[in-house]
């Protein structure tokens, strides 16, 4: 005599009905959801059996709960090339994501250690210190600090970065890049940074950090970059010749 199969919970057969009319289009990225009690009464269930169903919808990555406002799909996810020197915004734009650019600051100033680590201490010289953020698709995702070693820096200062990517500067006047390393880890939010992407102290980030090398064998740029930890995730692809290694979606 065989066993019965375990019933499965009300809350999971709501969260995967969600998730699948989630995955098919009826609910498209970045709509809101019917309110909770509006869902509750349709799947014929208590307010608590639905909160239950939304929050595993929410641990996947599907939907995003503002307090107050509402329960939203998760906003179409951003995926770009991190073997290449091509632009960050351009990858993104030519996915099909609106990217905008923010200029926080842009002053001469001496750099911290971490910098000077990288770049060289070049007698109490000056560099550009470039703060951005980049919204995606409307939203902050992503708080980067640039520094720029002399006199590269003084010579793109006053450029339109909302515009324009540091790398295009550079090459107008005529700096060539050559390579580039990054280091990733996990990370939480602390400090200012929180405040710029709109999320509370300690959330999750991934803090990419970046030197970039002229064909000179200078290094003439460091990144330090904060991206929200919920709207991405890292891909690799390995073949026999290369690896390709691109941010993707979170959980998909």
């Amino acid at each position: 005599m065989s066993e019965a199969t375990p019933a499965v919970p009300r809350y999971r057969q709501i969260a995967a009905d969600l998730g699948a009319r989630i995955r098919q289009g009826e609910y498209t990225p970045g709509a809101a959801l019917p309110a909770q009690r509006e869902l509750s009464t349709s799947y014929g269930v208590t307010l608590m059996t639905l909160r239950q169903a939304l929050q595993e919808l929410s641990d996947d990555g599907l939907i995003v709960q503002q307090p107050g406002r509402g329960t939203y799909v998760a906003p179409a996810q951003a995926a770009y090339r991190m073997d290449t020197l091509r632009s960050l915004t351009d990858d993104l734009r030519e996915q099909g994501h609106e990217v905008i650019t923010q200029v926080l600051s842009s002053t001469l100033r001496r750099p911290p250690a971490w910098v000077t680590d990288r770049l060289g201490d070049l007698d109490n010289e000056r560099f550009l210190r470039l703060e951005r953020l980049r919204l995606l698709n409307g939203r902050p995702a992503i708080h980067q600090i640039s520094w720029v070693r002399p006199p590269h820096g003084a010579a793109v200062r006053d450029r339109d970065f909302v515009e324009t990517s540091l790398y295009a500067a550079l090459a107008d006047i005529g700096v060539a890049i050559l390579r580039a390393s990054e280091r990733i880890v996990p990370a939480v939010l602390t400090g200012s940074a929180a405040g710029r992407l709109r999320r509370p102290v300690g959330s999750p980030v991934f803090v990419s950090e970046r030197t970039t090398v002229a064909l000179d064998e200078t290094a003439v740029v460091v990144d330090r970059a904060a991206i929200v930890g919920s709207a991405m995730e890292i891909r690799a692809e390995r073949a026999a010749t290369r690896v390709s290694v691109r941010w993707g979606a979170a959980g998909s």
